[in-house]
Formats: structure tokens, sequence, C-alpha cells
């Protein structure tokens, strides 16, 4: 699926080198999306982004790649074929490679996401 297809505004792009101070705050004041994503940092071979999130993404899978999620803010829905986990702030899940999986926030929700640099956000 091409990431054109859908409503999303992902950016891709690392926003900090190493040892520059990132601001979540700042991040999360100035988005006027409602689902928005922003590479923050790379460690290594996986990056950190943002997600800044109010809706339903959509249903999708990544193949070779697994998924961490850490809720920083308001409540994140991590629906599987079989069942929906719930996250608060400081809560986190991660997806392993393969599930088929979609994540929905009820309001604004802001979370932290581990993922390699290689993955397509929205799915294999």
């Amino acid at each position: 699926m091409a990431a054109s297809q859908f409503p999303y505004v992902t950016k891709l792009d690392i926003l900090h080198e190493h040892l520059d101070l990132i601001d979540i705050p700042g991040i999360v004041g100035a988005c006027k999306d409602k689902w928005f994503n922003q590479t923050l940092t790379r460690v290594n071979d996986s990056v950190i982004r943002i997600g800044i999130v109010e809706g339903e993404y959509h249903w999708h899978k990544h193949d070779n790649d697994d998924e961490f999620f850490f809720v920083l803010e308001g409540r994140l829905f991590v629906d599987l074929e079989d069942r929906t986990i719930e996250l608060g702030p400081q809560q986190g899940v991660t997806i392993t490679r393969g599930v088929m999986h979609r994540t929905r926030a009820p309001q604004k929700t802001v979370m932290l996401m581990v993922e390699t640099s290689a993955i397509v956000p929205t799915g294999d």
C-alpha cells in the first residue's frame, strides 16, 4: 500500500541528530494534524518516532519488523484480530512482526514508537 493512499501526515526525515535536545511538548503544541508521525532520531538501526493521533489507522501488518508503542498522553487502543490492547499514559506494547493490527485513539493521544528505519509505517 502506498503511503499516499492514506490521509496521514507521515514524516520519515530525521528531525534531530544525536546530542540534539528533543522538545516533545514543543512538537505536540505545534501539531495541527489529526494523525501525525515524525521521526525524531535514529538509534543504531532503529528510529524513534512521535505519533500525535486522533481517530483510526487502517488495518495493516509489517512482515519483517516488530513495532513498539509507548503512550505519553491520552489513550491508545491497539486492535488485533482476536483482542484489543488498551494503553494509557506510561504504558507500552510490542507488536510482533507479521501480526495484523490497527491503532485507534478516541481523543488526542501522544505516543512514541520504536521501529526499524526500514519499516513502511502504512504496512507491507
